[in-house]
């Protein structure tokens, strides 16, 4: 009754901790923000609570090992022509009884039908185990990206607030020399113009970047406000960052730690035992069981108890049974187990496939963003020096404000592909790390 309890108690935890609204602070780093999707993922929990199941299944198979024993009694009575049960004659009167039995019954010899499903059980239990980890690696791959994302929004936000503030700069300036007849009013009308596209830049930038935020805390599944916030990581690149294995290596150890491929595997060995179970339809069964019972009749004088002890019975027996013909039904059982078990062996091998794709792609895309990113550190420090040399030219009347214009938003278009660029290349190495069984972090 304790266990019970217990159970029941868990079980109600469990459902209530799904559905219950919870309240978290913010603002929020990746590690918590990862703990919080894998706490409150549905899919996940779902996977979780069917794993239960598997394990009630391999309880229920391993008690088959054990004999089961049942009791009971009941009570009748009877009116007319009916069978004394103490006699076992017909009479005719009103006849009281009660019986009391219990059976016994164990399997001697099936084939290896319950070992085979205990082993099976437990080969299902613990690919389901690997089928979590899988579930909980997916979910906190794309916490992580969508945290990068949001963080990379920020970068974007403050790119366009500086160009913003920037040319209002120069149009103060500018107003106050066209105001005093040193550069003509045109010059102010472009500013002005430039001003307004850079404060529609501003607005999107920031619209993007609460997109981002309400992205992620959907992920999290926990309600979104205008006071959800992330703490901003420190992301640096250096020279050893991108990680020096081929994307063979990096498969040749994602086979041995990522839970997919020892789920797929898994799976074909939970086949295998569900051939040998459909192979043991053509074996024969050995039985043995056992009976105890008694009886009360209340026509008689002896009392109850004395009853019971009289007519007290006891009989055992063994019984064998041979399949003879099933009507094709245990061949058939054998060629769907075969079946099942090709279709595992076809799904591991979809696993190896598609995890090798996985890696194949991530490390191309890796290598791409890191060339993009050191291309991008290039332009940005050829642009700055541009914009420094145009900003003095202009200051002193050399061009006017569309070159500088020019000028300015080459280096800010620059500075965004640079962030853009930086953070692509850090969640794909990030990604590569993981393949290699590595913690995911930020740091």
């Amino acid at each position: 009754m304790k266990k019970c309890f217990l159970s029941l108690a868990f079980l109600a935890s469990t459902v209530f901790g799904v559905f219950a609204q919870q309240e978290y602070t913010g603002p929020y780093d990746l590690e918590t923000a990862v703990n919080i999707a894998l706490e409150n993922n549905l899919t996940l929990k779902r996977s979780e609570l069917n794993q239960q199941t598997n394990e009630a299944t391999l309880l229920q198979n391993q008690g088959a090992r054990y004999p089961n024993l049942t009791a009971g009694g009941s009570t009748n009575f009877n009116w007319g022509r009916s069978i004394n049960p103490a006699t076992n004659l017909f009479e005719t009167q009103r006849i009281g009884n009660v019986n009391v039995n219990a059976n016994a019954n164990a399997t001697l010899f099936n084939a290896g039908r319950v070992n085979n499903s205990v082993k099976q059980s437990k080969v299902n239990l613990e690919q389901g185990y690997y089928n979590i980890e899988a579930t909980k690696n997916s979910i906190t791959l794309n916490v992580i990206n969508l945290y990068i994302n949001v963080v990379f929004n920020q970068e974007q936000v403050k790119i366009a607030e500086n160009q913003y503030k920037t040319t209002e700069e120069q149009l103060e300036r500018t107003t106050k020399l066209v105001n005093a007849g040193s550069l003509p009013y045109s010059d102010q009308l472009d500013l002005q113009s430039q001003l307004a596209t850079n404060n529609v830049d501003l607005i999107n930038a920031k619209a993007t970047l609460t997109i981002s935020l309400l992205n992620l805390a959907q992920a999290l599944q926990i309600p979104y406000t205008t006071e959800f916030q992330i703490v901003k990581p420190e992301l640096t690149i250096d020279d050893t960052f991108m990680v020096t294995e081929s994307s063979a290596t990096i498969f040749e150890t994602a086979e041995e730690v990522m839970p997919e491929i020892k789920a797929a595997s898994l799976g074909v060995q939970s086949a295998e035992y569900g051939v040998k179970l459909a192979k043991a339809g053509f074996y024969p069964s050995i039985n043995i069981g056992g009976n105890l019972g008694s009886n009360y009749v209340d026509l008689y004088d002896e009392k109850f108890g004395t009853q019971l002890d009289f007519n007290f019975s006891q009989s055992a027996g063994i019984s064998l049974s041979v399949p003879i013909f099933s009507r094709m039904a245990n061949k058939a059982s054998i060629q769907r187990a075969r079946v099942q078990k090709s279709l595992a062996e076809v799904a591991e091998i979809e696993a190896r496939n598609q995890l090798r794709q996985d890696i194949e792609t991530a490390y191309t895309n890796a290598l791409a963003s890191e060339q993009s990113y050191e291309a991008s550190l290039k332009r940005v420090e050829s642009l700055e020096e541009s914009y420094r040399i145009a900003q003095q030219r202009f200051d002193l009347g050399a061009i006017n404000s569309v070159d500088f214009q020019i000028a300015q938003n080459n280096l800010f278009s620059a500075q965004s592909q640079l962030i853009y660029d930086k953070y692509t290349y850090i969640f794909r190495v990030k990604v590569l790390d993981f393949y290699l069984g590595n913690p995911i972090n930020l740091n």
